[in-house]
């Protein structure tokens, strides 16, 4: 399990990347296919939701920690100083890899259920996830409203083409309220949503609760894709 930054240093070593490539086809296919046959009355844009919740970079690092992945990496100096047993994009580079060297080793089906173990939970309660199916959507639902505007995000990009990095904030009335990272400008913004979306739940909890979109509040008015499964009133909806 060689990390680039590792490779650089040691004059040029193979690395991961191939295998990371690898590894993201297999663990997408095993992913869509059980989604796939366990959620037959879902539509492709849900079905498309639910993997997203499940093949990121966030869920990707929290099952390599969980196999203390971060143990095994040969990191360069750079890396290992500045805490990259732990950083997210490198766990999750590396779990990819390590399902693309099963691959190669003992073939789909062996990887398959690894797979399945590995992120059998997840799959198992990403049809629960609610609001986290879409943050940025979910984000604006509840912006519109708390009536304080509508978001929008700042991102930036760092390193060179073939390895890009990115960083965004979500911004609602020209205040940040969440802020995101990782391989995509996508996955950096549905990150910065999902802590914007938590962050304003909090500090407009009074006005949220006093327009019915807070759990227990009365006359609770549903967001489309809120965690709360609370329809609109006829007087409401009417």
């Amino acid at each position: 399990l060689t990390h680039r930054s590792y490779a650089y240093e040691n004059g040029g070593l193979p690395t991961n990347e191939r295998l990371e490539f690898l590894g993201d086809s297999v663990l997408g296919l095993v992913v869509t296919d059980t989604l796939y046959n366990t959620h037959s009355e879902l539509p492709e844009g849900q079905l498309a939701k639910l993997r997203s919740a499940v093949v990121n970079s966030k869920a990707l690092a929290e099952v390599a920690r969980g196999l203390s992945l971060g143990d095994f990496v040969k990191l360069g100096r750079g890396e290992e100083t500045t805490g990259g047993r732990d950083k997210a994009s490198i766990l999750a580079d590396t779990l990819e890899a390590l399902i693309g060297s099963v691959y190669l080793d003992h073939g789909i089906e062996v990887a398959f259920d690894l797979v399945k173990r590995l992120f059998g939970p997840l799959i198992a309660t990403s049809a629960t996830l609610g609001a986290g199916l879409d943050w940025k959507t979910s984000l604006q639902e509840l912006t519109a409203v708390a009536g304080i505007g509508v978001p929008d995000y700042r991102v930036t990009e760092t390193g060179p083409d073939h390895d890009k990095f990115f960083e965004a904030d979500a911004c609602v009335g020209g205040v940040a309220y969440g802020h995101g990272s990782g391989r995509s400008k996508k996955e950096a913004e549905q990150q910065a949503a999902e802590e914007a979306w938590r962050t304003i739940r909090e500090t407009h909890a009074e006005a949220l609760a006093a327009k019915g979109v807070l759990p227990g509040a009365a006359g609770d008015r549903k967001l489309t894709h809120g965690p709360y499964d609370i329809e609109p009133d006829a007087q409401a909806a009417s």
